[in-house]
């Protein structure tokens, strides 16, 4: 399709105009067939020059003085509608000609360099049996931490050893942003040459009209690339948690994609194309808007959702998020136009903060009201405090963010009343420990009035020793293996819950082993009270079998109970046995001739020392039935 030149023979405006009117009305896809299946920004680029000078001489036209006949004007008039009509396809075919589909991990920004790692739940990272051998014969009650989510509490063990060492990076400003070309350089000055010329034109509402929809549809298209869906904040909020908690995963990396990709090349593309100004802002908030809005819907739900124990710790993932990209918010959305999206997303990251607050207290609350009351066997590690101890691993793990979040103290507790039913710390000593440290403090000591509780629920008194014995040594090893989670808490506050585990070591012995010892002693044994006057064989009798008989049940009974931590369970075992080892030989020693004199000997001598220090080994193993006790041959 070839075209005049564009002046006419005698450089006249009207000869100017009639030559300019042949070139556009060639292109008038409404009166010409070819026109209607060829594309001018497609042809041949003197042919796009010849165009747009057209264009151009009749705008210059229009806008002289020199068109006095009216006539002339109008028709001048109209051959700029036909053009601004043409171009308005050109621009529309060429947008869509250059939308490009990209691949989702293309845009994916490297997680290692600025992405936030998320947290496993609260479940085991490490095998039963790495853990001191906790679960031989562990079938416990099922515990119920009354979440309201109904969340299996008895799911968490120790996820300690797995601990990431950097959680995430400092927040990023523009150094995070990386643009990308959202269409060619070539077809970047096509379209600058066609938006120029609309807007000069006076058509500027079709010019943004047509942009703004074809990139904001490639704008949704880029989103569902991403997994980013439209979700109302009732659909967020009636799915199943843990569908949420792979959601939060995906929307992290994708809404850092979109920001610091998407959004920010998109805005590079309206600054190339349309020079700046109210313009460029006005189509660049038309076209990302709404996607900003659907962007933000999840984690405003979020944030406005029922809090319950178990979502802390995705909260605080979305809250760490939003506060690593505003700073990359602030420098896309920085004009007055834009500012409401800039807003939203600060006002969500308050509202995680808030949640995030509540979410803490209402685990404080769950472990008040924890209610099982059926005893763990063997008086082993109780689910909750595997549950919360976890827990508190990972709070330290957040330890920056929630230093910043958690400004108040806990709300109850703080002074020593003595009251029995209810838990009491006593922050004397604590006054310079942080908000943070004060509420975990707190969490712990709600753990171990509750377990003082449980305890009580045992009928055997030297079992409940063990239980707590137990419980409070798990609590010290969990601390002591976070050198995050120690540095909260504080050595002042660890030795104290040493101090109140060795006591209930120390209370097990005197419960079970006084009364076992007192039969090794010599009162009662002696015929008129005086050493030189004899020993009573009955009596002697009597010593040895009630001996026999005590210390038989006691390893029925105890090589049943669990005493999880090798180490512990090694050092009770020393301890008992320097009570009762000793005690045993020097009373075998000075007895025996007597017992071995007289009939049936077998009866009474039953056990040797040697039979004693194995059989010791046998104590607190959590074995299902007891194993044979071995007796002197």
């Amino acid at each position: 399709m070839e075209s005049p030149d564009i002046r006419g023979g005698d450089g006249s405006d009207f000869a100017t105009l009639e030559t300019a009117e042949k070139i556009i009305l060639r292109w008038d896809s409404t009166t010409s067939e070819e026109a209607k299946e060829n594309l001018i920004f497609q042809s041949d680029r003197e042919e796009v020059d010849r165009y747009l000078q057209a264009v151009d001489e009749v705008q210059r036209l229009v806008s002289s003085i020199s068109i006095s006949d009216s006539r002339h004007e109008v028709k001048a008039r109209s051959t700029i509608q036909i053009a601004m009509a043409r171009l308005e396809d050109e621009l529309r075919n060429i947008l869509l000609s250059q939308t490009s589909t990209f691949e989702p991990d293309s845009l994916l920004l490297d997680s290692s360099a600025s992405s936030f790692a998320t947290r496993a739940d609260l479940e085991d990272t490490e095998a039963v049996a790495a853990d001191e051998g906790e679960g031989e014969g562990e079938e416990q009650e099922e515990m119920n931490l009354v979440l309201p989510d109904g969340s299996d509490s008895n799911s968490g063990s120790d996820p300690g050893s797995s601990r990431l060492s950097s959680r995430r990076s400092s927040c990023k400003s523009t150094s995070s942003i990386r643009e990308i070309d959202l269409v060619s350089s070539e077809a970047v000055s096509d379209l600058r040459s066609i938006v120029h010329r609309m807007i000069g034109a006076g058509y500027s509402r079709e010019c943004l009209q047509v942009y703004g929809n074809v990139r904001k549809s490639a704008m949704e298209t880029i989103f569902k690339q991403l997994g980013i869906v439209k979700l109302g904040i009732g659909d967020v909020q009636r799915l199943d948690w843990e569908v949420v908690e792979v959601k939060i995963r995906r929307w992290i990396r994708a809404a850092k994609a979109c920001v610091r990709v998407v959004f920010a090349s998109e805005k590079r593309l309206c600054e190339q194309i349309f020079d700046g100004g109210e313009v460029e802002e006005t189509c660049f908030m038309e076209i990302v808007k709404s996607s900003a809005l659907q962007l933000f819907t999840f984690p405003e739900a979020i944030s406005i959702s029922r809090r319950s124990p178990e979502k802390l710790f995705k909260i605080l993932d979305l809250h760490d998020a939003l506060a690593d990209l505003l700073p990359d918010m602030e420098e896309i959305f920085n004009s007055e136009s834009s500012e409401t999206i800039l807003v939203q997303a600060t006002e969500i990251q308050s509202r995680l903060a808030e949640a995030a607050r509540g979410t803490l207290v209402e685990f404080e609350n769950a472990i008040f009201r924890e209610p099982s009351v059926v005893p763990v066997p063997g008086g082993t590690i109780h689910p909750l405090t595997r549950y919360v101890m976890n827990y508190l691993n990972l709070i330290a793990d957040y330890k920056q963010t929630l230093v910043e979040l958690i400004m108040s103290k806990p709300c109850a507790g703080l002074k020593c009343t003595n009251d029995p039913v209810k838990p009491d710390m006593d922050i004397s000593q604590l006054e310079g420990c942080s908000p943070l440290a004060l509420h975990c403090i707190w969490t712990m000591v709600m753990l171990q009035f509750n377990l003082e509780g449980k305890s009580l629920h045992y009928k055997d008194e030297a079992l409940s020793h063990i239980f707590i014995m137990n419980n409070v040594h798990y609590i010290v090893q969990k601390v002591k293996s976070s050198t995050e989670l120690r540095e909260i808490i504080g050595d002042l506050y660890l030795r104290r819950l040493t101090g109140i585990f060795r006591h209930a070591a120390t209370k097990y012995q005197r419960a079970t082993w006084v009364r076992v010892l007192n039969s090794l002693r010599d009162e009662g044994l002696h015929v008129s009270g005086s050493f030189s006057s004899g020993v009573s064989k009955s009596a002697l009798r009597e010593r040895f079998k009630a001996f026999n008989t005590m210390f038989e049940e006691v390893h029925r009974v105890q090589s049943t109970w669990s005493v999880p931590d090798v180490q512990l369970r090694e050092e009770l075992r020393i301890s008992l046995s320097e009570h009762l080892i000793p005690a045993y030989r020097s009373f075998l020693g000075r007895f025996r001739g007597h017992i071995e004199s007289g009939r049936h000997p077998e009866n009474y001598l039953k056990y040797s020392v040697e039979n004693l220090e194995t059989a010791v080994l046998d104590f607190f193993e959590g074995y299902t039935t007891a194993p044979h006790l071995r007796r002197s041959q």
